[in-house]
């Protein structure tokens, strides 16, 4: 499945280094006490005991928490690329304990949606009825009839390292990021029709069951976990004996395509996020709600924010939206643009003046000493010749980076001043 495994350093494991880690160790976790005691017992060359232990010190002062079967399961497919070797990295390990984690919350506000209001689930039946899907519900589902296609194409070519990605970024990026975020306008808010909810309560459960059936492969224990509690919701359990193991494969084909829905949840994505981003710029609390003006834009807009208000007002923190007449000038304001159409933050008493111009001032002082710095690296002959052409390579991106973020600054300090 997956080539050599090396150490973090690209060494190879092997008893005599005492660089070997035992994988039940990584998945119950072990005292740094015992796994002094473990690499430092039976080698071939005792001497090296001493620096064995104090390496082991250093890179795992605590010891190794308990991470879980699945999180070194799904480390090592994604790690099966069509090398010959890989480096294995404790902290990938710990960073797939985390998404499933994020798998279980997001599993737990699903089924949270499901109850009756009196902390009683749903079963599969009270979900039946006339449905109204939104589009969120058809954009989810048809992102999800991609991902399966992608994740179907990744094991016919024995590539688990892909198969990995798509469900990962599908499971983090859409399902857990975007799409329980949209559905909280439908079920949170006054204005959607019974309909419109059950629709979106239907949809929840069911990709969310579909996505663990197409996870079990990679991660068996996590899966048929929550799989036994959402299954009977998404009525594809058929019984007290039911498992995830002898579940039919979530085929692609099975879930519908909507370009339509897919283009709208990406307009609606890129205006949530040109005001995050200004938030952030902006240091903007993300509790304020902002008066957002709209410029150039195109019947296609106009349509999507009559259609679409709801998911702005909430996912963007809105206090009004409004599109500027034909010929009118805008206030000074911070600016994000989705497609043609310019949105627009006037920036009058959202911040103190003064007080953002020192604050930007000094930022863009630090920005242009960290320039400075780079750039006498990367002029001094020595530093060019000798250091490894990764890290030459690294500087050049620092600065690239530095001098993007300048840019940035100095426009929004620009703005500011305006208000001065």
């Amino acid at each position: 499945v997956h080539g050599l495994v090396r150490d973090s350093e690209g060494q190879k494991m092997s008893k005599s280094k005492g660089n070997v880690i035992a994988p039940l160790d990584i998945v119950a976790g072990i005292a740094l006490e015992d796994l002094v005691r473990k690499r430092t017992t039976g080698l071939m060359q005792p001497r090296l005991a001493p620096s064995i232990e104090k390496a082991t010190r250093k890179a795992f002062p605590q010891g190794i928490e308990p991470h879980g079967t699945d999180a070194l399961r799904l480390t090592f497919a994604s790690l099966a690329t069509q090398g010959a070797d890989l480096r294995f990295d404790l902290a990938r390990v710990g960073g797939y304990r985390n998404f499933c984690n994020k798998l279980w919350n997001a599993s737990r506000f699903v089924l949270m949606s499901l109850d009756d209001g009196q902390g009683q689930p749903l079963d599969a039946r009270r979900l039946e009825g006339p449905v109204a899907p939104g589009v969120a519900d058809r954009w989810i589902v048809s992102r999800f009839a991609r991902t399966l296609r992608e994740v179907e194409q990744a094991f016919a070519d024995y590539r688990f390292d892909f198969a990995a990605t798509a469900l990962y970024e599908f499971t983090w990026y859409e399902f857990c990021d975007w799409y329980l975020e949209l559905t909280k306008p439908v079920l949170q808010g006054d204005g959607a029709s019974d309909e419109a909810k059950r629709a979106a309560r239907r949809t929840l459960v069911q990709v969310l069951e579909g996505l663990l059936r197409a996870w079990h492969p990679l991660m068996p224990f996590i899966t048929e976990e929550i799989w036994q509690r959402a299954a009977p919701l998404a009525g594809t359990s058929t019984g007290p004996d039911a498992t995830i193991m002898t579940a039919p494969w979530p085929k692609g084909a099975d879930w519908t395509l909507d370009a339509s829905a897919e283009a709208d949840v990406e307009w609606i994505k890129a205006f949530v996020l040109g005001i995050r981003q200004i938030r952030g710029e902006m240091d903007i609390s993300p509790s304020r709600k902002l008066p957002v003006l709209l410029e150039n834009t195109e019947d296609g807009d106009r349509a999507r924010l009559s259609i679409h208000a709801a998911y702005l007002q909430r996912l963007a923190g809105l206090e009004s939206l409004r599109i500027l007449a034909p010929g009118e000038s805008p206030p000074p304001s911070a600016t994000a643009v989705v497609g043609a159409m310019r949105v627009l933050v006037p920036m009058a008493g959202l911040l103190d003046p003064q007080a953002e111009a020192l604050r930007l001032d000094k930022r863009i002082a630090k920005i242009r000493d960290e320039i400075k710095r780079a750039s006498a690296k990367l002029s001094n002959d020595n530093f060019v010749r000798n250091a490894p052409p990764e890290v030459v390579e690294q500087e050049k991106t620092r600065i690239a980076d530095f001098e993007r973020t300048l840019a940035s600054l100095e426009g929004q300090l620009q703005r500011v001043r305006e208000l001065l």
